[in-house]
């Protein structure tokens, strides 16, 4: 009987002992997992963005990541509590177990010491369940504690990442009215410019109006390069020959008499027509066509040969297109329009280029005007040098006259002293003066007059003062 109580007891002590060491391995894993969990958290939490649009991206990933994590860790913590809910099942079950075999195995033998063994059982039964209880309670407790420590810092930064968010959705916002409204302000802009340009080209296609305003632009570029009207250059000048009255539209004049014949007579129907073309393909056919009546009023031009009637003249004529955008559009078109300019002897202009002829013809002008001034300025130079040439034989000759007048006054002077003056004063020795006023005596001049040094006002025979 007391063989088989042992053997009872061991068999409770070694069921206690091996759940027990089973809810300590439990408790082991489940920290060690809480361990790598909370280290995995904070791995992902050390990343730093390096810029606003991948921090935005990023933020929005680890929002996601960190829901799925919070999810994640909820869903342990029910698992750990329906697993906690189990055991204690478990312990039940077992408890439950435990007194029916106890009372078959012992039912007679164990009759009087049933109850004790009960009672005994049931306290150490009670016992374990209480300590496993609180155990599991303040695993519980901890690990309830531990994520609200993980999650609140996410919370915070999920609604931080949330205001930033939301930040930048309004300067988005803001940003997008500011560029609607400068997309609009350009409609306005380029609807105002569409209606001026269309009516640009209607006035343009009268040709008198298109031959005035390209006069006009050529008038306006000559301004601006400083050839005054009438007086560098000259327009609607015209000459006959016996092809015609060929008629430039200005000539501008060069140093020297020589002149540089301008034509502003340009066509430019085509590209007008271009302009209000729908089609890509009808534009690019318009732009050609272009192209191919620049290259045949160039050929036309050259066939007037106007350096042949307005001599002197280089052998080229200067052929003026109004702006910058027909002379791109037609070297678009055709390249080698440049080339066929100069084999026809016809040099194509912008207001660009033609400024830059202009001034440096301006230029020439002054340096004529400079030139033609330092003529003047030599030829009055050498009047004035002979007029002072004069001026100085004229103060040779005075400069003379004193010294002569000086001479016959010194003379005079001893004359008077040596001759008269010694016999008056014996009158006044002999008292019959009647005043008492004595006659003064005369000194002569001892001062001459200054030579003159200088090589330019002496005498052109002698000098100043030569005897």
């Amino acid at each position: 009987m007391n063989s088989f109580m042992v053997s009872v007891l061991g068999l409770l002590l070694l069921f206690l002992l091996g759940f027990l060491l089973g809810g300590g391995l439990a408790v082991f894993l489940l920290r060690k997992r809480e361990a790598n969990t909370r280290a995995q958290i904070e791995e992902k939490f050390a990343a730093q963005l390096a810029t606003r649009e991948a921090e935005l991206v990023a933020l929005r990933d680890e929002k996601s990541a960190l829901a799925i994590r919070r999810a994640e860790l909820e869903t342990e913590l029910a698992a750990e509590r329906t697993l906690f809910a189990e055991r204690q099942a478990t312990l039940e079950a077992a408890r439950d177990s435990f007194a029916d075999a106890f009372k078959v195995i012992s039912a007679d033998a164990l009759a009087k010491n049933n109850q004790t063994f009960m009672e005994l059982a049931r306290a150490t039964l009670e016992s374990q369940q209480a300590a496993a209880q609180a155990a599991a309670k303040a695993d519980l407790e901890k690990r309830q504690l531990a994520i609200g420590e993980l999650v609140t810092p996410v919370k915070a930064s999920l609604e931080k990442f949330e205001q930033q968010i939301g930040n930048i959705e309004k300067q988005r916002i803001d940003a997008y009215a500011t560029l609607s409204e400068q997309v609009r302000q350009m409609s306005v802009a380029q609807l105002a410019l569409r209606a001026e340009t269309g009516n640009l080209v209607k006035a343009l296609r009268a040709p008198q109006t298109r031959g005035r305003w390209g006069e006009l632009q050529l008038k306006r570029v000559v301004e601006m390069a400083g050839m005054l009207d009438h007086c560098d250059f000259f327009e609607q000048e015209s000459t006959s020959t016996e092809e015609g009255r060929l008629r430039p539209d200005m000539i501008v004049k060069l140093p020297g008499g020589k002149n540089i014949v301008v034509d502003a007579k340009a066509p430019l129907a085509a590209y007008l027509e271009a302009l209000e073309a729908s089609d890509e393909s009808d534009k690019k056919k318009k732009l050609d066509d272009h192209a191919r009546q620049v290259r045949d009023h160039l050929v036309k031009l050259g066939r007037k040969a106007y350096w042949e009637q307005f001599q002197p003249t280089p052998d080229f004529v200067v052929l003026f297109l109004p702006g910058e955008m027909f002379y791109s559009a037609a070297l678009e078109a055709d390249p080698s329009l440049i080339e066929a300019g100069v084999d026809a002897r016809v040099i194509l202009a912008t207001p660009t280029t033609l400024i830059a002829l202009l001034r440096a013809v301006a230029y020439g002008w002054t340096q004529q005007a400079l030139n033609d001034n330092a003529e003047r300025i030599s030829a009055l130079g050498r009047e004035l040098y002979e007029r002072i040439a004069v001026l100085g034989d004229h103060w040779a000759s005075v400069g003379k006259n004193l010294n002569d007048a000086v001479s016959a006054y010194n003379k005079s002077v001893a004359t008077l002293e040596s001759r008269v003056l010694v016999t008056a004063r014996k009158f006044q020795t002999l008292e019959v003066t009647g005043s008492d006023k004595a006659i003064r005596d005369l000194n002569p001049v001892e001062a001459l007059p200054r030579a003159v040094q200088a090589v330019e006002l002496l005498s052109k025979d002698e000098g100043l003062f030569k005897d």
